[in-house]
């Protein structure tokens, strides 16, 4: 896609919400202009009023940075996304589609008209198998979110979920590391686990992040959730155990520890996502850790990880092929740089392609999508229709004033054709009564021929064995007297006078054979395909097909038809 002058991204956090503004380098990097952050009310018990702070919040960063009306990428949390890794043969391009449309739908946990979902390839390595990446939201969730981004004057472009713009943020800036890596997203309601390899991504989510670790500091010191968040940001890192020495403060030292609880309850839930990736989804055993979102800022985190995973352990830096220009804090940067990688993922997509490209825009940014690419024709055809409009008018101008002339110039001869005009009336309709009365003459042959019709019609449809006719009579059934005519509501249709109906019934025997009646029903089934007669097939209209016994070998059958074209004919007897 084209790099964008100005990129917007916005990182919808459930305790943290960032805004930045980057521009497209010269050679397809990026630059950071400008960078903001508010914090939310962490609370759990404040989340039905979470969109509404997050509104303000983002009116404020919009207002302080002066990006009112911008295009903006931004991010669902992982908590409130649907994602699942699918593995599925190896087919053609022509029918991915079908097939992951049908496992969204064995996999979406809704019904998939009340989701907005999207997939994308993932090169699983081999084996015959492709491996794709399902992820879905639920449209009314969706809403609301795009909502709040849309009401604080920004306006949707691109939608993704956060693990994936963590993930491109990583491919960009690591490009040069191989093997398996897992980044440990620790954000404040779940820690996002994803493991990159060469050609391979996996992510799962675990409800524990810092709020869980607030809430436990709450119950255990007997505070609020503000207050003990507030303990956990002074006061708390992560106990180192063993032999090192506690803390004076008794009550620092049993925060520490209860952080380590928490912390050691969040390895036993990686461990196991780390033997689930190896077993299930064919991944390699992770080489490297790499620490990220707001709780990563932690004091003895990283020694922590590092114990028990055994693995080296560093902070995940989003900003590392990121210039920053000059009006911004390059330190604060520094400092936050591990809690940026969605923003950066975000400003990835506005600056070309990026290895996933999810993109779960909501109903109303399609349709807004849609027509602005449809907006200059709509324009174009808009002018069209007042030019044509604009030289009809002008041509019916002039065609008026020149009719006008040449009218008053032909008055004299238009009179004089007004009273040829009223000569030829008179002559119409001595012509009409003429007529009128030569119909009686004109239908006489036209009868003699409809009966040999008729004849050659039948016999042409009999079959060759088994059935003969005995006799066929025919009559016409004069329709009934119309009655007294009612008054019609206005515009509807003027009802038709009932027609004439002329019934031609053939009667006749089929022989005893080995498809008895069966017969019959074919030379009923071949009179039927006659555009001549209507075949009734009722026994009220006199329908007879008489059932094979073992005493007759011939049985009586009688078939009305009626006449397309009605006609009065003479009746014919046997």
């Amino acid at each position: 896609m084209a790099a964008a002058t100005r990129i917007l991204s916005l990182n919808l956090g459930s305790q943290t919400v960032g805004l930045a503004d980057f521009k497209a380098g010269a050679k397809g990097g990026l630059v950071l202009n400008g960078y903001q952050t508010r914090e939310l009310m962490a609370d759990p018990a404040a989340d039905a009023s979470r969109n509404a702070q997050a509104k303000l919040l983002i009116q404020e960063m919009v207002s302080a940075m002066k990006l009112k009306g911008q295009p903006v990428n931004y991010a669902i949390p992982s908590q409130q996304v649907f994602t699942r890794f699918v593995k599925l043969p190896s087919v053609g391009e022509e029918q991915v589609d079908q097939i992951v449309t049908f496992e969204a739908q064995q996999n979406v946990p809704y019904p998939i008209n009340e989701v907005v979902w999207g997939y994308q390839l993932v090169d699983g390595g081999g084996g015959g198998q492709v491996e794709v990446v399902i992820v879905a939201v639920k449209s009314d969730l969706l809403d609301d979110i795009n909502d709040t981004v849309e009401t604080s004057t920004l306006s949707a472009a691109t939608v993704d979920v956060a693990p994936m713009a963590v993930y491109n943020a990583f491919r960009y800036n690591y490009a040069d590391v191989g093997g398996c890596s897992l980044i440990l997203d620790i954000g404040a309601r779940t820690t996002n686990l994803i493991f990159v390899e060469p050609k391979k991504v996996f992510s799962r989510s675990i409800p524990n992040g810092g709020t869980t670790v607030t809430t436990q500091i709450a119950k255990e010191f007997g505070e609020s959730f503000a207050e003990a968040e507030q303990r956990k940001r002074a006061d708390g890192f992560v106990s180192l155990g063993g032999a090192y020495a506690e803390p004076d403060d008794p009550d620092v030292a049993r925060l520490s520890k209860l952080i380590r609880n928490s912390m050691t309850r969040l390895h036993a839930e990686i461990a196991r996502s780390i033997t689930f990736f190896r077993s299930q989804q064919g991944g390699s055993a992770p080489e490297r850790v790499f620490l990220a979102g707001g709780s990563a800022s932690l004091p003895y985190i990283r020694e922590f990880f590092h114990e028990k995973l055994n693995l080296p352990v560093e902070l995940f830096n989003p900003m590392r092929n990121v210039t920053v220009s000059g009006g911004v804090n390059a330190a604060q940067i520094g400092q936050q740089a591990h809690t940026l990688g969605e923003l950066v993922g975000l400003a990835l997509r506005g600056a070309g392609s990026c290895p996933m490209e999810l993109n779960l825009q909501p109903a109303s940014v399609v349709r807004r999508e849609e027509l602005s690419r449809r907006r200059p024709y709509l324009v174009l055809a808009a002018l069209g229709t007042l030019a044509i409009f604009a030289g009809l008018w002008l041509f019916t101008d002039r065609a008026a004033r020149v009719t006008a002339e040449v009218a008053e110039s032909l008055t004299p001869e238009v009179n004089a054709l007004r009273d040829l005009e009223g000569r030829m009336k008179t002559a119409r309709k001595d012509i009409d009564t003429l007529v009128e009365n030569s119909k009686p003459l004109l239908e006489a042959p036209k009868e003699r021929e409809y009966w040999l019709k008729i004849v050659n019609d039948i016999n042409g449809r009999l079959p060759k064995d088994f059935v003969w006719i005995t006799s066929f009579t025919s009559k016409t059934e004069e329709p009934k007297a119309a009655p007294a005519p009612t008054r019609r509501k206005p515009g509807a249709a003027e009802e038709k006078p009932p027609a004439a109906k002329t019934t031609v019934e053939l009667k006749g025997l089929y022989l005893n054979n080995d498809r008895q009646a069966g017969v019959v029903d074919d030379f009923v089934e071949s009179l039927e395909k006659s555009e001549i007669f209507e075949v009734l097939k009722r026994e009220e209209d006199g329908f007879i097909r008489a059932v094979p016994n073992d005493k007759d070998w011939a049985y009586e059958f009688a078939i009305p038809l009626v006449l397309k074209d009605p006609i009065k004919m003479p009746e014919v007897k046997p």
